[in-house]
């Protein structure tokens, strides 16, 4: 066996790290005080390592999202591409929103738990209106410095979309922004080399702040959300890649397994955004310039885990817990709310707030109740952001393969490391394409 683990493969530093972090944070939360000890050390260390891959976030997306723009011109039928990937995100939403009921109306995680201490929790009831400021935001500048992803997204389609409409006089600024998304790529990629170091102080702070004793009172919604989680990870999105993309969910998960360990530990989609499009092009075959697109939306309105399964679930907890009996119309209103209130979570660590928020103001149910949820919720958004990437993974997958943009060669074939020379000098290669073709 090869002790040096600096020359082990990526995966297996991951592994490592997970099991040392586990062991780390246990030992720390038998000796007492682990939430002190893990603020104090563990936690500056992991919040370090995400915040260099969020950094670089903002513009990463924005100079995706312009240069996919500009490349998806030569990919032909955008509009139906576009209107098919949207229609899956729905479609697979619904899915999971659904399967969220159904687990909790069959667990009842509300029911039996007795009196809760509430910790504080900051909730504001969010409108419409709001989900549409963040989508068409006044101050493009504010937006980006606020994290206002969504609003990043819409104003780089605008001005990708303006770029390709100025024809040769727009080329060269879409050549500029090209150079910007490659060093962002590169600076990400020298980050992501960090993960293994990065993954123990994030897994280690999770299991020495939280303890057993801690998850008991609400052991039956911990374990509703990770059953629902588990029955789309193995039953959901498989059926789906195989029916509908015609392809091994197997390899799927082969493929994608760093950008999921990775989802896991960071409970961020858009820190895991940089792995997941990578995966998506070099491990799935996905066809690059619609990968480039695709990817930075579903990291931002692309919620399975947070904005489906989560909301489901703690609606009807919130509801058992109260007293308060749910019609089969307000049955129907947290589905509805569930899916489209997708659109106003953010894409970082804690947007499961902000769409459960939407979807208790939507039927009526007391705000106040999310307080009892807050101190189980990294334990539990490590689950969900897991579900949120397959998501954004998988239906790409399905629609590159109905229309063609699909390498079966690369999907199929043995997936590459993705931090070895020779991958990334395929990705420096393959990324000199121009940008308008």
């Amino acid at each position: 066996m090869n002790l040096r683990v600096w020359q082990w493969q990526f995966w297996q530093q991951i592994v490592l790290s997970l099991v040392l972090g586990v062991a780390a944070g246990a030992l720390i939360n038998n000796l007492g005080d682990g939430e002190k000890i893990a603020t104090d050390w563990l936690d500056p260390f992991g919040g370090v390592y995400t915040s260099l891959l969020k950094v670089v976030v903002v513009p990463l997306v924005f100079a995706a999202i312009v240069v996919s723009i500009g490349r998806l011109r030569g990919v032909g039928g955008v509009a139906r591409l576009t209107g098919k990937t949207l229609g899956w995100f729905v479609v697979t939403s619904a899915i999971s929103t659904a399967v969220g009921l159904a687990v909790a109306l069959l667990v009842d995680p509300g029911k039996g738990v007795g009196k809760l201490a509430s910790e504080s929790a900051e909730t504001e009831a969010v409108t419409w209106t709001q989900i549409l400021h963040n989508l068409f935001p006044s101050n493009i500048v504010k937006a980006m410095a606020e994290g206002n992803v969504l609003g990043v997204v819409t104003f780089a389609v605008l001005f990708g979309a303006a770029l390709v409409a100025l024809g040769e006089r727009g080329e060269r600024l879409t050549a500029l922004v090209d150079d910007v998304y490659a060093v962002m790529q590169k600076i990400v990629w020298w980050v992501v080399r960090l993960t293994p170091i990065g993954s123990f102080f994030l897994i280690a702070s999770v299991v020495a702040t939280y303890g057993p004793s801690t998850l008991a009172p609400l052991a039956k919604f911990t374990g509703a959300i990770y059953l629902a989680v588990a029955i789309m990870l193995v039953v959901g999105y498989p059926v789906l890649l195989r029916v509908f993309g015609r392809v091994s969910p197997l390899k799927f998960y082969r493929n994608t397994w760093p950008a999921l360990q990775f989802a896991f530990v960071s409970s961020s989609s858009l820190a895991t955004l940089p792995i997941a499009q990578r995966v998506q092009v070099e491990r799935n075959g996905v066809q690059r310039e619609y990968a480039s697109f695709v990817q930075p939306l579903g990291a931002t309105i692309k919620f399975d885990g947070c904005g489906a399964i989560y909301p489901a679930v703690a609606a009807v907890f919130v509801a058992q817990y109260t007293g308060v009996h749910l019609s089969i119309g307000q049955y129907l209103l947290i589905a509805l709310a569930a899916v489209i209130g997708q659109l106003g979570t953010g894409g970082t660590p804690g947007p499961a707030l902000v769409a459960l928020t939407l979807t208790l103001t939507t039927v009526g149910l007391p705000l106040a109740a999310v307080g009892y949820l807050i101190a189980i919720d990294k334990v539990i958004d490590m689950a969900r952001t897991t579900l949120n990437v397959t998501g954004q993974l998988a239906v790409p997958v399905i629609v590159a393969r109905s229309q063609g943009l699909l390498d079966e060669d690369v999907y199929n074939g043995a997936p590459v490391e993705l931090t070895s020379a020779e991958a990334e000098a395929k990705e420096e290669a393959e990324h000199k394409v121009p940008a308008l073709a």
